[in-house]
């Protein structure tokens, strides 16, 4: 069998359902296929939810999350993976098992901990397991500031804590850290996003802040970029960078485009 990159890749997606097709999976599906992939994808959290908020949601089995991903894997090459919403500890423990014990690529990680109204998707133990376990598997990491803050242990004010933030999280296991910087810094004008590559080199990379309100899914689709971006070959680096142009257009895009929803704005 060749080892060449197929030329429309499948790209793996293990989230957390958003009905109303801002986040979560439906964002992971469509930011796939709008990177030439084919998306593949297992459920592990129906959530009740809109542009205004999250109200509830039922969490899947680890065992289903599992029989999702067996058929998939079986019968394709998986090329490329992330993960999202992983709500409870024996998930997360499963999909740690999954990648451990399968062919499947290193996943990409969005350690997906809050919904952007505020809603917390997972519990202090699932965070533990997430930091001791989980990372040790992911190829990438690709925490906000919050979540960053909250897996090092420190305060974030600038690119310079960003940096130190990114390496003791790389300490926990992944390949790289890509601490993302759209919760904008007081100390900057500009979006920044600090790099910490396999090869403990950082990248920086700096955007408009543009200013559309709040955004929803636009971590999500990020991740699912990256994903797919690597899926094709890419680098790291490479990947990250083409990932966030994609995003930056689809932020800007929004005014252009008509409101959907009364909340926060999806891409």
């Amino acid at each position: 069998m060749s080892n060449s990159v197929p030329s429309r890749p499948v790209v793996l997606t293990i989230a957390g359902l958003d009905p109303s097709g801002g986040a979560g999976i439906v964002a992971d599906i469509k930011t796939i296929a709008a990177f030439g992939c084919f998306p593949c994808a297992a459920i592990t959290s129906i959530t009740f939810q809109n542009t205004t908020g999250v109200f509830g949601a039922e969490h899947q089995t680890a065992s289903s999350v599992r029989s999702q991903i067996q058929p998939v894997i079986a019968d394709t090459r998986v090329s490329g993976a992330k993960t999202g919403m992983l709500p409870t500890p024996a998930i997360i423990e499963e999909v740690v098992r999954v990648f451990s014990q399968t062919d499947l690529p290193a996943p990409v990680v969005d350690p997906v901990m809050v919904s952007t109204s505020g809603y917390d998707l997972i519990g202090p133990e699932a965070v533990d397991l997430l930091k001791n376990r989980l990372l040790k598997v992911a190829s990438l990491i690709t925490p906000n500031i919050p979540e960053a803050e909250r897996l090092s242990g420190i305060t974030i004010r600038n690119p310079s804590d960003m940096r130190v933030a990114a390496e003791r999280i790389k300490q926990l296991g992944p390949h790289a850290v890509l601490v993302k910087g759209g919760h904008r810094l007081a100390s900057e004008r500009d979006a920044v996003d600090v790099l910490l590559n396999e090869h403990d080199e950082f990248a920086e990379f700096r955007d408009e802040y543009i200013d559309v309100g709040e955004v929803h899914g636009s971590g999500c689709t990020l991740s699912a970029a990256i994903a797919s971006c690597l899926a094709r070959g890419m680098s790291v680096e490479e990947s990250v960078r083409e990932a966030k142009r994609y995003v930056t257009e689809q932020i800007r895009a929004l005014r252009q485009l008509p409101r959907i929803g009364h909340g926060a704005r999806p891409l």
